[in-house]
């Protein structure tokens, strides 16, 4: 299982032994509750063809398209007989003048602009705290300071998987933030989920932290889905581990 698969090493990195961490707060140990409809997922499985990630919801979705800057590639690795995974480059030195960047893309499109309804995005996800160089971008759509957005980030300091919001015609940011880090060198399935009034991080299936947000918060914009980074305007934001099963559902 992916899940179980340990990280031993990222390009150019020897991992050391994985910390052990305490027990997060108490937490319902249930799925997270979603009678939501499956609107896009990429299971990596068939790489890329043409520089094309295929939607494998089987509704239709939007591809992903690869894109790359400074020489960046991305790799679609065999994890184990059940599938494939994306490893992203390696964070390079802050000294650096240009670093290896790769992220994938898709434009806007209408099922992946929730509004006020019920949304959730998830990505299976391996990192470890040195490949953090800011707050790691898994996925984003939209941005904060000029549109509404939803996004999935693993933060610097703690290594903790954190799930944004920000509603159209607001400066207001909301964050869920995980009680443990995910950045330990094991696969951690995360679960970004706004129901209502509540923002929820769940991790491996258990709730792991919570935020309240506006009932009537939307978050509708034109901006493409990104996967792996913001942009190529930064390198600090990057992601730089790897990721699997990526899905969205609304509803």
């Amino acid at each position: 299982m992916k899940l179980a698969l340990t990280l031993a090493a990222i390009t150019g990195l020897v991992i050391p032994a994985a910390p052990a961490f305490a027990a997060p707060t108490p937490a319902p140990s249930a799925t997270a509750p979603s009678t939501a409809q499956l609107v896009a997922r990429w299971t990596f499985d068939a790489g890329a063809v043409n520089g094309r990630v295929a939607d494998a919801s089987g509704r239709g979705g939007p591809a992903l398209t690869t894109r790359t800057a400074d020489a960046g590639v991305l790799r679609f690795d065999t994890a184990t007989p059940s599938g494939r995974y994306v490893s992203f480059p390696t964070a390079c030195a802050t000294t650096a003048t240009k670093c290896p960047r790769a992220l994938l893309e898709t434009a806007s499109v209408a099922n992946l602009n929730p509004g006020t309804r019920n949304f959730r995005w998830s990505a299976r996800l391996l990192t470890i705290k040195t490949q953090i160089t800011g707050s790691a971008n898994v996925m984003q759509k939209g941005v904060a300071n000029t549109s509404s957005q939803w996004k999935m980030q693993v933060g610097k300091t703690n290594g903790k998987a954190q799930c944004v919001v920000v509603g159209a015609g607001s400066p207001t940011v909301y964050i869920a933030r995980s009680s443990a880090s995910v950045a330990d060198g094991t696969w951690h399935k995360v679960v970004c989920q706004r129901r209502g009034t509540a923002l929820q991080v769940w991790i491996d299936d258990k709730l792991d932290g919570q935020a309240t947000v506006p009932a009537n918060l939307s978050v509708s914009n034109t901006l493409p889905l990104r996967i792996g980074g913001p942009n190529f305007n930064t390198k600090t934001d990057m992601f730089h581990g790897r990721l699997d099963d990526v899905y969205a559902e609304l509803g």
